[in-house]
């Protein structure tokens, strides 16, 4: 991640590495200075920038570009930058790797393919707020440290899973996951949460709006009402809208979603869907009286319970509360995973555990609906879990977590201390930023998209209209106390 953006004004570089006699040679041309004030990201400028040139002429088929490394050095950015506008390049089938030969334009493109002047598309970060944006911004919420990732021991097991690939690992795979990794998942949860399931109760998905879709299908129908936290996560509700069902806001205070409130509100709901190890997105957890009453509500009304841990694992002041589900003797309680913060988003996997009783209905839709994860990251993740690495991961990025939480609330406090108020929840992964004043804190979370940095408006997630201003800045991608100041200086100048 960057912190002297202001060199960048004046860099170019050549598109062609004239080292390779053998390829295709192209008069050199300069690369338009990246623009560290600019909405897009550094890496979408360069994927822009060398898309715009083979769309021209100015780089042709099986023209070489330079390496990312050499790119990294010239332009003083993050490998992972480069590394990722060279992947959507890839990607969209404009270059292509030659190993030692290196990298060039696609030897097949024709101009039946160029782009020459696309139409501009509207940068989602300038108006609505994408709760799954596809860049790697400062604060973004919903991303781990993609820095502390282990990405040498993925890609062993990657290669080594691949390898042993066999025709039968090639065909679809089971729609509610590996035996394996279900198996896996299972023993997980029995250690680390408290859940006691066998590994038919797990089906793994493509994510958390799958698993509310999946839950949906099976146990509701069009017109049932569902308990939503507010403020919560703003997905869930679009979700349930598709699918013809009421949400119904239920408020939350130190204790977490206020369980006498719901029932007064809507006493014969089917689902409540809460967050009780970090409310989504305040962090407070739900209280032992609070889970009680939301338990015997759910087993007098024959009623479901979906408990979303996403992040259950990152509590900073004492051991990772046991889970919702460990406490459930009806069987009314889902239990809803997902490896994209504990691992990274990008590999779409997650996992619901379902009541024993509901195994054969899921089953069924499952069937009917899914289409199933890729066999060999499902098979990569199982390897990962039962070699070790997936616990001592979580053991690292818990340290790294509340050192990196304590140094952004330190930098940011320094810095804005006269113009906010900074939250310090006992765990998950990022902070509220209570706004002081008359301020507007979609206005100022807009204003920050505009300049590269990502902030979530705390009225986004609350559909009443008097919610409180505050910002939402994911921290675990804040490498020291300095990089907050800077990015905290960025902002009191946005103010």
């Amino acid at each position: 991640m960057e912190t002297n953006p202001n060199r960048y004004g004046i860099v170019g570089f050549s598109f062609i590495e004239r080292s390779d006699r053998a390829m295709p040679a192209a008069n050199p041309r300069k690369l338009p200075p990246l623009d560290p004030k600019a909405a897009a990201p550094f890496y979408r400028q360069i994927y822009d920038r060398f898309r715009d040139a083979i769309a021209t002429g100015m780089l042709k088929p099986g023209d070489r570009i330079p390496s990312a490394r050499a790119l990294t050095k010239e332009l003083g950015l993050a490998r992972g930058t480069i590394d990722t506008a060279y992947s959507l390049l890839a990607a969209e089938g404009y270059v292509e790797a030659r190993g030692q030969a290196g990298t060039i334009v696609s030897p097949d493109l024709t101009p039946r393919i160029s782009i020459a002047n696309p139409t501009p598309r509207a940068d989602p970060r300038m108006d609505a707020v994408s709760f799954r944006p596809d860049s790697i911004l400062p604060f973004q919420m919903g991303l781990p440290a993609l820095d502390a990732f282990p990405r040498k021991i993925w890609a062993r097991l990657g290669a080594r899973s691949a390898r042993a690939m066999q025709p039968s690992d090639m065909i679809h795979p089971p729609v509610s996951g590996l035996p394996p990794l279900r198996a896996e998942i299972a023993r997980y949860l029995q250690v680390s949460r408290g859940i006691n399931c066998s590994p038919s109760q797990v089906f793994v998905t493509s994510g958390y709006r799958q698993t509310v879709e999946l839950v949906g299908h099976a146990l509701l129908k069009a017109g049932d009402r569902v308990w939503l936290e507010d403020p919560g996560y703003p997905p869930t509700q679009e979700i349930l809208e598709y699918m013809h069902i009421e949400g119904v806001s239920v408020p939350v205070d130190a204790e977490g979603m206020v369980v006498s409130d719901a029932i007064r509100l809507a006493p014969r709901a089917r689902v409540a869907v809460v967050t009780p190890a970090h409310q989504s997105p305040l962090c407070m957890s739900l209280s032992l009286p609070r889970r009680l009453a939301l338990l015997d509500w759910a087993a007098r009304n024959k009623a479901w319970i979906i408990e979303d841990d996403y992040d259950g694992e990152y509590r900073y002041v004492s051991r990772p509360l046991p889970a919702l589900k460990s406490l459930d003797r009806d069987g009314r309680v889902l239990y809803a995973g997902t490896f994209s913060k504990v691992l990274f988003p990008g590999m779409r996997l997650a996992y619901l555990v379902v009541p024993e009783a509901q195994v054969e209905r899921f089953e069924e839709v499952t069937e009917s609906l899914s289409t199933g994860s890729p066999g060999l990251t499902q098979t990569i993740v199982t390897s990962f879990i039962a070699e070790g690495h997936f616990a001592r991961h979580i053991q690292r990025m818990r340290r790294l977590y509340a050192e990196r939480r304590a140094a952004t609330a330190a930098g940011l406090e320094s810095v804005l201390g006269k113009n906010v108020r900074i939250d310090l929840q006992p765990g998950g992964m990022h902070l509220i930023l209570r706004l002081r004043g008359n301020r507007s804190d979609r206005r100022l979370a807009a204003s920050m998209r505009e300049q590269g940095l990502y902030a979530e408006a705390l009225t986004d997630w609350t559909r009443r209209n008097d919610g409180a201003s505050a910002l939402l800045l994911n921290f675990t991608n804040i490498a020291s106390r300095r990089m907050a100041e800077n990015f905290g200086r960025r902002i009191l100048g946005l103010m």
